[in-house]
């Protein structure tokens, strides 16, 4: 169990270099939005080739459908409180609400990990490079968020530090999970998290990708996807 918790907390720890990183200087829109697109990209690759098509091979399609309903049903409805008291909008007057958006992202994420750990297959790195890029961004905007509402520097850190091994023990909590179900609630667990990382690509991450970086969004998406789908092939 201790690997899963190190690769947990390697995947998870962009979250807490992004909060340092938009304490130290401020961030240019567009290049948050680039790197926002490529991690959008690289998050629908590891959706085909490291989600859906492992647990179509482990569960077969029922599993792995039945998750999918799951997974998107229970980020929608959780995005959807997050938003009612500013998560996803920045206005977190306590910074809570901008951290319980970026659990709702990294938590199946994660536990994804520590499944293919349990498995035996080893740290799947496509995945760990969509995930690290991917919380970047958002940490980095929300972290700006809750400076420029008045947050200290130290509480941001902590915040965001507290969010981090939160997101470290899921891959541990993948990892617990996987070595005492079969493979069908393995498949099932893909399922939900790939639903769970669709809904929030469709509805937060590429809309903003897109707002922030213009055209560009779309070809440094295609970027991520090409990367992250080269990654798949080599581990």
């Amino acid at each position: 169990m201790v690997p899963a918790f190190i690769w947990g907390v390697v995947a998870a720890v962009s979250l807490t270099i992004g909060a340092a990183l938009a304490l130290v200087r401020e961030w240019r829109s567009g290049l948050i939005g680039g790197v926002m697109a490529f991690g959008a990209g690289a998050l629908i690759s590891s959706v085909a080739f490291e989600l859906a098509e492992e647990g179509l091979r482990i569960g077969g399609p029922v599993s792995v459908a039945v998750g999918l309903a799951l997974g998107a049903l229970a980020f929608f409805f959780a995005d959807r409180a997050v938003s009612s008291i500013g998560g996803r909008s920045g206005g977190g007057s306590a910074g809570l609400p901008l951290a319980l958006g970026a659990l709702l992202d990294g938590i199946p994420e994660q536990a994804v990990l520590g499944i293919g750990l349990a498995a035996g297959k080893g740290i799947s790195v496509a995945l760990l490079v969509a995930i690290f890029i991917s919380n970047l961004p958002e940490a980095i905007g929300s972290a700006s968020d809750m400076r420029s509402a008045g947050k200290s520097r130290r509480d941001v850190v902590i915040l965001w530090g507290a969010v981090t091994a939160v997101c470290a023990l899921a891959t541990l909590g993948g990892y617990a999970l996987a070595q005492s179900v079969g493979g069908q609630v393995k498949a099932g667990i893909d399922g939900f998290a790939a639903g769970a990382l669709l809904v929030m690509l469709v509805d937060s991450m590429v809309p903003e990708a897109k707002a922030k970086a213009g055209n560009r969004a779309g070809l440094v998406t295609v970027l991520g996807f090409a990367v992250a789908a080269g990654l798949s092939n080599l581990t």
